[in-house]
């Protein structure tokens, strides 16, 4: 799915959702020199994969939070974890690096990406690329949730 297809996915779903246009950003430090309507819940999405590359998951949190990888594995029970290729990103998420979002689980067809999302987020609003990082869109994150979910994938609203 691209940018007007995510709209469209999101519109044919009933998900009331606002965008927000911009140049294209590749990580949070140029994200910080938008002018977002809601900077507080701007996400942050790490693409990982378990050690010998069976398991792939998907962490999201706010944007000004740091996710210690160890920490995150003995949290969750999970095996070692590091950063997915550009490669496993395109072959699963269809994603580019810097667009990196959860609305790209939408493309995961064979269902393998486990999308972790921290609490923070559940109750209030999320900001995320559509798939696409020249834009953000923002939702409730109990919709994306149900999205990620009627999807097929897993999902965890986990505390990081």
């Amino acid at each position: 799915m691209n940018k007007s297809e995510t709209y469209q996915y999101l519109t044919e779903h009933s998900i009331p959702y606002e965008i927000t246009e911009h140049k294209a950003v590749y990580n949070m430090e140029e994200l910080d020199s938008i002018d977002l309507p809601y900077p507080e819940y701007d996400a942050k999405n790490l693409f990982i994969r378990d050690d010998k590359k069976r398991n792939y998951y998907l962490i999201t949190v706010k944007g000004d939070k740091r996710v210690d990888l160890k920490e995150f594995r003995k949290a969750n029970g999970l095996k070692a974890l590091s950063f997915a290729s550009a490669d496993d990103l395109a072959a699963i998420l269809k994603l580019a690096p810097g667009s990196v979002t959860p609305l790209g689980i939408l493309n995961d067809v064979d269902r393998r990406v486990h999308f972790f999302i921290d609490a923070e987020f559940v109750e209030h609003i999320i900001g995320v690329h559509p798939n696409d990082n020249t834009a953000t869109v923002w939702m409730q994150a109990t919709e994306l949730v149900r999205l990620v979910r009627d999807h097929g994938n897993s999902v965890d609203i986990v505390e990081i």
